[in-house]
């Protein structure tokens, strides 16, 4: 699999020359040519990414809830309410933008606490994406459109089996 476009080479000698499509989790390939329940799919992974949404913001209600029970203070309740919208804005955005390039690592591992906490922000760009598109697949489909051109310009260099070449004399 090469690292920067995600698609796979097929082997030579093997039927179906050329790279193969990366799958998405929860469409597979079917991103490729939209079949096989490719609009299913994306009905059910924005149903539930939705579900995931809302059963997210009621286990955040529950946890506001016991802050007011413990009687904390108004500047620890702003406090936590803040840090779960600042934090869910940044997760919305990181997830959105990823889905229209390949996320730096070193900047994930970073970002890794950040997106935990805004975990509401990332399940809904993921909810929009998926009304629109597999998420992610904007991005590749242009990797593998790049990778089946290239293929096929290295296939057109090369006709003919070498070893049967005659020889100049």
């Amino acid at each position: 699999m090469s690292d920067e476009s995600g698609t796979q080479d097929i082997p030579a000698g093997s039927p179906e020359g050329g790279p193969r499509p990366e799958p998405i989790r929860f469409f597979g390939t079917t991103w490729v040519d939209h079949r096989n329940g490719y609009a299913l799919r994306r009905a059910g992974a924005a149903a539930g990414s939705l579900a995931a949404t809302v059963a997210s913001c009621l286990i955040l209600r529950f946890a506001y809830e016991g802050l007011q029970i413990a009687d904390t203070g108004s500047f620890v309740t702003v406090l936590v309410i803040a840090m779960f919208a600042i934090c869910s804005a940044l997760a919305f955005r990181n997830t959105w933008d990823g889905f229209g390039k390949r996320p730096d690592p070193a900047r994930q591992a970073s970002l890794r606490g950040l997106l935990a906490i805004g975990f509401v922000g990332s399940l809904l760009a993921y909810f929009f994406r998926t009304l629109a598109e597999a998420p992610g697949e904007k991005l590749h489909r242009q990797e593998y459109e790049a990778a089946r051109r290239e293929h096929e310009k290295r296939g057109a260099r090369r006709t003919g089996n070498p070893a049967k070449k005659k020889r100049r004399r």
